[in-house]
């Protein structure tokens, strides 16, 4: 792969985490006024006609999209996926944005470590060192030696748990199924299963915060088009370290926007979580 393309991949990568960041800022800000449901419901609406329309383009067809030998698994992906986003954004609104992601920031770490006993592939002594330096950071972050310990903060770990299998199941389905295959799958699959509690849970929008909800689909849209963009041109391996570069705009977000503090805690906590999640990637690159 050349230079430039890497680099451009790099680039991509960034311009969606950033994106993102912003697009979780406006789901903290809709969150915190109407029901993480709704919310989560229209949000997938919009997203599964950007993803019919991609991987229609991609397969040729919807019926070639939707063509799986593992209908199962590809449920699965997609139940996962949306419940997980259900209980991050709902960890916005309990602890707030530099909270949240300074524990989301494990999953890769979760990652490594289901990846031997779900797929079946060999986790060395140096990752399996580095998942425990993560998790001290976590118990940095969340603090459960300091009063009783709150369920509340355990909630952006469930997220992370729930997107590490999620990101599990997607590599295991990859064996059989295209891209354009899961990607149809995870946005339909999800906005099938809402859709009932969306509108269940459907409370009056005002016309202003109808704004920012075209907002936050528009960014959620955007950025899975620069990750398309970032996979098509560049190795996942040389530009994942790159995805942790949304804590770092998700916290200027937290600050400026919504007043929120950064606790010494927290910086040191998401400091070490960060690095050895990119050890582990580092060393996953380096095996393969």
């Amino acid at each position: 792969m050349s230079q430039q393309n890497t680099r451009q991949g790099i680039l991509f990568m960034i311009a969606a985490t950033f994106v993102m960041a912003v697009q979780d800022g406006f789901s903290r800000h809709l969150a915190g006024e109407y029901n993480v449901i709704m919310i989560v419901t229209i949000r997938y609406w919009f997203f599964a006609a950007f993803v019919i329309a991609i991987a229609r383009r991609q397969a040729g067809s919807l019926r070639e999209a939707a063509s799986t030998s593992q209908p199962f698994l590809q449920i699965t992906r997609g139940l996962l996926l949306v419940a997980e986003i259900c209980v991050l954004v709902l960890g916005f609104v309990v602890l707030g944005l530099i909270d949240s992601h300074a524990v989301f920031a494990c999953y890769p770490l979760l990652i490594a470590a289901f990846s031997g006993p779900v797929l079946g592939e060999r986790v060395g002594w140096r990752q399996w060192s580095a998942i425990g330096v993560g998790f001290v950071g976590i118990l940095i972050i969340l603090q459960p030696g300091k009063g009783v310990f709150s369920l509340t903060a355990a909630i952006p770990l469930i997220a992370a748990l729930m997107f590490a299998l999620y990101g599990l199941l997607t590599r295991f389905a990859a064996r059989k199924d295209t891209a354009a295959t899961s990607f149809f799958w995870t946005g339909v699959v999800g906005a099938i299963a809402m859709t009932p509690l969306g509108i269940w849970f459907w409370e009056p929008m005002v016309p202003a915060d109808w704004g920012w909800m075209a907002a936050l689909c528009v960014t959620g849209a955007t950025g899975h088009w620069f990750l398309i963009k970032t996979y098509e041109v560049a190795e996942a391996s040389t530009v994942q370290p790159f995805a942790y570069f949304q804590l770092v705009f998700v916290s200027v977000i937290g600050l400026v926007v919504f007043r929120e503090t950064l606790a010494p805690n927290v910086v040191i906590g998401a400091v070490i979580v960060v690095s050895a999640g990119l050890f582990t990637l580092w060393r996953a690159r380096q095996r393969s």
